[in-house]
């Protein structure tokens, strides 16, 4: 009797079965065959992709950027953002004074 060994999947093989799940299109049968897949593990899957999709979107916008170099790009911004404020208040006094 040969000694069956676990296959590991990485993480982009298992986006793929999970979206065409979600896509409907086939059956989890027509799945399972296709991808070689036991039914029970695209299940399994699915469902762990499904709870995770509320905490999808809570983290920063662009977690590639640091904390700190976020700050000095965010930094000049703001500082510029300040100046044109005081400029248009200035201009729009102006305005209503002539």
């Amino acid at each position: 009797m040969a000694k069956t060994t676990r296959r590991v999947h990485d993480a982009q093989f298992k986006t793929k079965v999970v979206l065409e799940t979600l896509k409907g299109h086939r059956t989890l049968a027509q799945l399972s065959s296709e991808f070689g897949i036991h039914p029970t593990q695209i299940t399994q899957w699915k469902q762990q992709a499904l709870e995770g999709l509320p905490t999808l979107f809570n983290g920063p916008a662009n977690p590639s950027i640091p904390d700190h170099e976020r700050e000095q790009i965010e930094a000049p911004l703001f500082q510029q953002i300040g100046q044109l404020k005081v400029e248009n208040d200035y201009l729009k006094k102006k305005l209503r004074t002539s």
